[in-house]
């Protein structure tokens, strides 16, 4: 597979260059998660990191993306398409009765 030195920005890993693996696209992944492991034991801390364009230097771009650290550590994306299916509440009435085919009866 084929990677490009991407460079880091923010967070613990700034300053830092690693090589991604890029898809069929030649772009790597939009996040990038790494994994950091608990020295007590504990479920590891995962850091976030959102791909965004790099400014282009002399019109030459060798390394296209780099990645921002998200603080938030958000796992989904903003975007929402029309065909999605909309939030639920959080608490949903389970008295409700949910919607069916009309009986024969009613016509």
């Amino acid at each position: 597979m084929k990677s490009e030195d991407t460079p880091f920005e923010g967070g613990p890993m700034d300053g830092r260059v690693l090589p991604v693996l890029v898809g069929m696209t030649g772009h790597p992944p939009k996040t990038y998660r790494i994994p950091v492991p608990d020295p007590d034991g504990g479920p590891p801390t995962v850091l976030v990191y959102r791909r965004e364009p790099r400014d282009a230097r002399g019109g030459l771009r060798f390394a296209r993306w780099k990645y921002t650290y998200d603080p938030t550590g958000r796992t989904g994306s903003d975007r929402k398409w029309p065909w999605s299916k909309p939030d639920r509440p959080a608490a949903a009435d389970p008295d409700a009765t949910p919607r069916s085919k009309p009986d024969d009866a009613d016509g």
